[in-house]
């Protein structure tokens, strides 16, 4: 339920008093109030308050509808503002029920009775501006403009920002209008900061954005409201220049310390370019304006942790989790931190405080490969026993986390894990392919093509089985026509996969058909740049006679990944060769 205006807290005398100047003239049925007598020890130097005077019909319609108001019953407050500030066009009433239309947004009436207002005072700024708002609202944009010109002139307070806004809709004939009044106006008023982001806006809206961006950079900095520098960061992006976005709300930040729009797009905008300690100054000042803001809290901690300060991050991330204990996110980061920090166990005893969510197996291949580092498959196999039991919907990822983190430090226990897995869930295709990896592993040929050979069986549209027995094939250099038909097979499943793309190249230079594998390994090694893709590339180029670019490949993938151990040994192994 809606709360209870805070207008219609005010007293009900108030609303009658001097608000109300076009009041009826009284008749036999008027009801007003006398004027206040002054205190006499007070000197009377304020003018005498005009009260209104209503019939008594009217006067009983809004103390129901002011009633109805403080009782939440707000339509009925509506309907009785209405009616009385169409039948007594009282100024005070006609305001009152334009508010009470605002608060329900009920546009269609707010405007009618902006309007009204308007007509009845039609000095009154306040008056003139909210009839602009609202014909803005409806699209009725250049009468809009004309009311806040006037607005402007009386020194009231414009929406010029908004109306530009509202124009995003707007035939092309009503942009230009606008905008032409626009520049019209800057004559006079050369740094009104709603007139200079209103010409950049409708500038965009025309589609040039080169001139929007030239508008808003050569204002002197006290004319660019926050508007104007966020529609500023967002030219910039949209013509390629975001490097230059930084430093100009930079300058922003510092025209507009307390605005924390800018500052929280200052701080992302330098977390996506990777400064992360600048960023992490803009989320603290940001964390210290609003210390019970979980969400900045958060990413403080977040943006900590990337800058490499994992006690800090711990101790935001740990207060995030005393005000929000179910948030997983960042439970899941405190345990990042407290793994950083050496703290081991209690690292573990944070994630498995995760229970579900979508940090659940995030958390869990944590667990596993930390145990699994540390020397403690058994351990983990406890552990993943007891989570496969609470939830067994998720029964396969769990072993499939398990085999992952095991397969390299582990292998015969990943193989135990793997076995079994298969006895509990027989025939599930994920689980057999990880196992024939570990046959691969193992140099255990039988076992994978046992069991890619079951995965087709059961699927023989499953490109990724095609392609692994085939590709397996031909790395040994054996059956290497069968290989070439199986992965063609996987590729017309599949015709973009850069993974099938590589394993055909790497079958026709088996075959001997350098040509035709250097064009296919440098298509798979566009789409994918993996530091296998580019063993394969290197050692055809080698054998082409291109040895210095077979180097270069060689050479920018070991930049990417210096511990790569296809590309060492590929590299190595022809070298000496």
């Amino acid at each position: 339920m809606k709360a209870a205006l805070s207008l219609l807290a005010l007293s009900i005398a108030s609303l009658l008093l001097s608000g109300c100047a076009g009041s009826l003239q009284p008749d036999s049925q008027a009801v007003s109030q006398p004027p206040a007598t002054p205190i006499a020890s007070e000197p009377d130097t304020q003018p005498p308050v005009v009260y209104g005077q209503f019939s008594k019909d009217t006067l009983f319609s809004l103390l129901s509808a002011e009633i109805a108001g403080q009782r939440n019953h707000f339509d009925l407050a509506l309907r009785n503002y209405l009616v009385e500030a169409r039948k007594t066009r009282d100024p005070g009433v006609i305001e009152r029920a334009l508010r009470v239309a605002e608060y329900l947004d009920a546009q269609s009436q707010a405007l009618e009775m902006a309007v009204l207002w308007q007509q009845r005072q039609p000095d009154n700024p306040e008056a003139l501006r909210a009839a602009a708002l609202h014909l803005a609202r409806a699209g009725e944009l250049q009468q809009s403009m004309a009311m806040m010109q006037r607005v402007l002139e009386a020194r009231g307070e414009t929406n010029f920002d908004f109306l530009a806004l509202a124009a995003t809709d707007a035939d092309a004939t009503t942009r230009a209008t606008l905008l032409t009044a626009t520049e019209k106006l800057l004559g006079n008023n050369p740094e009104n900061p709603q007139l200079v982001f209103a010409k950049a806006l409708l500038m965009q809206q025309q589609e040039r954005s080169e001139e929007a961006l030239a508008w808003l950079q050569e204002q002197p900095q006290q004319a660019l409201s926050t508007p104007s520098l966020l529609l500023q960061t967002r030219l910039l992006g949209s013509l390629g220049r975001s490097n230059e976005a930084i430093p100009a709300l930079q300058r922003g930040v510092v025209q507009h310390p307390d605005d924390q729009r800018l500052r929280l797009l200052l701080a992302r905008l330098l977390v996506s370019s990777g400064q992360h300690s600048e960023a992490a100054e803009q989320f603290a000042i940001l964390a210290a304006a609003n210390p019970d803001d979980s969400d900045l809290q958060l990413s403080l901690g977040l943006v900590m942790l990337e800058a490499g300060e994992p006690a800090r991050a711990a101790e935001h991330l740990g207060q995030v989790l005393d005000s929000q204990p179910d948030n997983d996110t960042a439970a899941y980061h405190l345990g990042l931190a407290q793994q950083q920090l050496g703290l081991d166990e209690e690292a573990l005893m944070t994630w498995l405080g995760i229970a579900s969510g979508p940090e659940y197996l995030g958390s869990r291949l944590q667990i596993s490969q930390m145990l699994s580092a540390a020397g403690q498959p058994e351990r983990l196999d406890e552990i993943f026993e007891l989570e496969r039991h609470a939830n067994p919907g998720l029964h396969v990822e769990l072993f499939l986390l398990q085999l992952e983190a095991l397969q390299q430090q582990h292998p015969e226990q990943a193989m135990a894990v793997a076995n079994r897995a298969l006895q509990q869930l027989p025939g599930d295709s994920r689980l057999l392919y990880s196992r024939a990896m570990l046959h691969e592993q193992q140099d255990n040929l039988s076992g994978l093509e046992a069991d890619l050979r079951r995965i087709l069986a059961d699927d023989p549209q499953n490109a990724m089985a095609m392609n692994a027995l085939g590709y397996t094939l031909a790395d040994r250099n054996l059956r290497l026509e069968e290989a070439l038909e199986l992965i063609e097979q996987a590729l017309a499943l599949a015709p973009e996969d850069p993974a099938i793309i590589d394993s055909l190249g790497w079958v026709h230079f088996r075959l001997g058909n350098l040509e035709l594998a250097e064009e296919l390994l440098r298509r798979a090694y566009a789409a994918f740049p993996d530091q296998e893709v580019a063993a394969h590339l290197g050692e055809v180029l080698w054998m082409l006679g291109k040895r210095r670019e077979a180097r270069e490949v060689w050479d920018a993938a070991l930049r990417n990944d210096p511990d790569s151990p296809q590309v060492r040994e590929t590299r190595q192994r022809l070298e000496q060769r």
